[in-house]
């Protein structure tokens, strides 16, 4: 089958779709190295169980308020420092183990503070982010691992 007057199709010679030009490539692979260098999974999980715990609390089922008082400030007040401290992890991965643990028991308080903790769908990824913040070890030096062996 040919598409055109020069190129055939075959198991030889496909045809591949055109490569990024060196500009795309070059914003990919910064994105890609400056993501690397912090716990971005982390910071990302922790600050989607803040999002997600605070539209949980945001709940009204018919006339039903869910959150009322101190606990509606809980409510407003844990999501937003959850998001935080997982935007912070990332833009300061030198501090990490800080966040990671401040994530933790924040995630864990918003069991009793945040509608069980957003149904636990929120507390369990505002905890997974920050094991993920705590454990992680940064980029591996190869350079370095070269010398040593």
């Amino acid at each position: 089958m040919l598409l055109s007057s020069e190129t055939a199709v075959t198991a030889q010679n496909p045809v591949l779709a055109p490569s990024p030009g060196p500009r795309e490539n070059r914003r990919a692979a910064g994105f890609t190295h400056w993501r690397r260098q912090r716990p971005f999974v982390g910071g990302i999980l922790s600050a989607a169980g803040g999002v997600e715990m605070f539209f949980s609390g945001q709940l009204d089922i018919g006339n039903i308020h869910v959150q009322l008082g101190i606990e509606g400030l809980q409510s407003t007040l844990i999501p937003i420092l959850l998001v935080l401290l997982g935007v912070l992890a990332i833009a300061s991965p030198a501090q990490r183990v800080f966040y990671g643990v401040l994530t933790l028991a924040v995630g864990v308080y918003s069991l009793v503070g945040v509608n069980l903790g957003g149904f636990l769908i929120g507390m369990l990824l505002a905890c997974t982010g920050g094991v993920l913040v705590v454990a992680w070890m940064g980029p591996r030096d190869t350079a370095r691992r070269k010398r040593a062996a």
